[in-house]
């Protein structure tokens, strides 16, 4: 690992319920999820976006996305990434963010992916409102909450002619003795996003240079289906057996973006297991009627696993963080009711 000069700012708060907007907001006699959650500290709305679950130390910690604060007076500017705890993936507590520090994440981070490698928190997330500029970075974390950032940052931007050189949403996984950064990318037009990857050794600092963009020939998912649109991204993947599975997100927000699937055996080649979201959004009236959006699958100890994404119904005026329960079979993972 290089030296590195940063620290990522720190600031504890605690989460306000919102328990009250979020029955105003739905029709009478629908029901809401087990997990709602929803951070009220930067807007005084219920705002959060992105999710990442990992369990570190004894407690689950969520990372997500939050907006810039209202108060334009407040010294802590742009986007930013929460951090919430839990003891039983169900309830949470806010228990700190991390906000922009460095010059090249001035306007602001969010999107964040967490995964623990030798006992330490690996934090990859993306710079915001850069536009084509817009690139990874990397930080890491001993006790999951203070993190400090990689001296290379950004450390990944894509290259080839069918991208315009913006790399958002990562997501890293280890694969066959090496780490791949799956990331969300545009068209040269700026129009259509499209997923692509890169992979880096298993001795990997994460630093720039150390990433090499195997996608410089096109990408390896991009929007084909009606209900996909104009966008695929926000790639989550897990692996079950000698098979990776993503879990992504198809059309923008409030489009309505739903959840779709998609199978590989080599991270590289990806077939979708059917035409059809694989969590839609939800009926009129219900919490998530504008959108189920941006996913992050995640594997307990147990083996169990849970699919976290966020949603909302009045069009990204507010924004929750919800879970539901997937279980799999010979054919691949579904939405578990039981």
């Amino acid at each position: 690992m290089r030296k590195t000069v940063h620290t990522l700012t720190l600031v504890c708060l605690i989460l306000i319920p919102a328990e009250g907007l979020l029955q105003a907001q739905m029709k009478e006699g629908m029901t809401k999820p087990e997990m709602m959650f929803g951070d009220v500290s930067r807007t005084g709305s219920p705002f959060s976006k992105d999710p990442h679950v990992i369990y570190f130390r004894g407690r689950y910690l969520m990372y997500y996305s939050i907006p810039p604060y209202s108060d334009k007076s407040n010294p802590v500017q742009g986007w930013g990434i929460g951090i919430a705890e839990s003891t039983d993936l169900v309830n949470w507590r806010k228990t700190g963010e991390i906000s922009p520090s460095a010059a090249y994440e001035s306007k602001g981070l969010c999107a964040p992916c967490a995964l623990i490698i030798n006992g330490r928190v690996n934090l990859f997330y993306q710079t915001y409102g850069n536009g084509r500029n817009d690139a990874i970075c990397h930080a890491y974390s001993d006790d999951g909450i203070t993190f400090t950032r990689n001296n290379d940052n950004p450390v990944f931007s894509p290259d080839g002619k069918w991208n315009c050189g913006r790399a958002i949403d990562a997501e890293v996984i280890f694969f066959r003795g090496k780490y791949y950064l799956f990331y969300a990318t545009r068209d040269p037009e700026y129009k259509i996003q499209m997923q692509g990857v890169a992979v880096a050794p298993a001795n990997s600092g994460f630093g720039r240079g150390e990433w090499k963009n195997i996608s410089t020939g096109g990408p390896i998912l991009k929007p084909e289906l009606q209900w996909e649109k104009d966008c695929v991204e926000g790639a989550s993947v897990i692996r079950k057996g000698r098979k990776l599975y993503m879990f992504y997100a198809g059309a923008y927000n409030n489009a309505p973006q739903q959840i779709g699937v998609a199978v590989s055996k080599d991270a590289v080649t990806w077939k979708r297991l059917s035409d059809d979201p694989f969590l839609a959004n939800g009926k009129p009236g219900e919490w998530n009627s504008s959108e189920s959006g941006h996913p992050h699958i995640f594997c307990d100890r147990d083996g169990k696993t849970y699919l976290f994404f966020q949603g909302n119904n009045d069009k990204g005026k507010t924004w929750y963080i919800s879970k539901i329960n997937v279980g799999w079979n010979r054919k691949g993972p579904y939405p578990d009711k039981s």
